[in-house]
């Protein structure tokens, strides 16, 4: 095997801008038992293009999921909070963003901080999956179970880790962030771009339609993606994808910094059933 044919490993990805969009900010985050591989190829667009980018590893992602079993929603959303924090600081404005669990915690840190806006690409709030509703007992008596598939996936394969079994106490944590970034949907007054799949089979459409609810004219775009699937990010409506939330950011940077930054440190979370 030749050096160029190894394939990238899990790691954070960040760039520090160039030009005049080097002001301007973008966090993004990957989803459950992925790795900022998924979104890199979003990542590595935007950073071109001169914008300020962050790409965090969460803990418990890009090994194996013993260690994923070992993590919790608060590890996660830590973790990119202060991802957020941190390229906020070195920016005028900063947006964030996510793919899958990643769009749940990129709207937490909407609800608990002044984002200048918020794009997801099949955000998750919800499951397919009614056993999720005891998953909180069900987890003590079976400890993994096998992870969703999709019957014919399109989308670019990468190498995330050993997430060959999903351990049920990391969906616990999981259904635990979807309920409190729910929770939080009304504290979120920045602009929202979503990108949905019309064949996702691993967020239901309820996880959009809580967002129209609960979001109203915050919602500010919605664009249907017909030819990817679940990691839209890598599949074959990626350049419109790349494209749209681009215009989205672009269209709403202000010309200036805030005046006063409210989120000078992290929040405390607690935890909930």
């Amino acid at each position: 095997m030749t050096e160029s044919s190894i394939a990238p490993r899990p790691a954070a990805f960040s760039y520090p801008g160039h030009g005049p969009n080097a002001t301007t900010g973008i966090a993004i985050c990957h989803g459950f038992t992925g790795s900022p591989l998924s979104v890199l190829p979003w990542a590595e667009d935007l950073a071109a293009q001169g914008f300020a980018v962050s790409v965090p590893l969460l803990p418990g992602h890009g090994t194996d999921w013993r260690q994923l079993a070992r993590s919790n929603w608060r590890d996660w959303y830590g973790t990119f909070e202060s991802a957020y924090l941190q390229l906020s600081a070195r920016t005028e404005q900063c947006f964030v963003a996510g793919l899958s669990m990643g769009g749940a915690i990129a709207l937490l840190t909407a609800a608990r901080h002044p984002v200048a806006g918020v794009s997801l690409v099949n955000p998750g709030l919800s499951f397919y999956d009614r056993r999720v509703r005891v998953i909180g007992v069900l987890k003590y008596f079976q400890r993994t179970t096998l992870p969703i598939q999709e019957e014919q996936p399109t989308a670019d394969v990468t190498n995330d880790g050993d997430y060959s079994r999903t351990p049920l106490a990391a969906v616990h944590e999981l259904k635990k962030l979807f309920g409190t970034a729910t929770r939080g949907l009304h504290q979120v007054t920045a602009p929202v771009q979503v990108f949905k799949s019309q064949s996702d089979v691993v967020v239901p459409a309820t996880s959009l339609l809580m967002l129209r609810q609960r979001l109203g004219p915050r919602l500010v775009e919605v664009v249907d993606l017909h030819n990817s699937g679940h990691v839209a990010t890598l599949d074959v409506d990626a350049p419109e994808i790349f494209a749209r939330s681009s215009a989205f950011f672009l269209a709403h940077a202000p010309s200036t910094a805030p005046s006063a930054r409210t989120a000078a440190t992290p929040h405390t979370t607690s935890e909930t059933s």
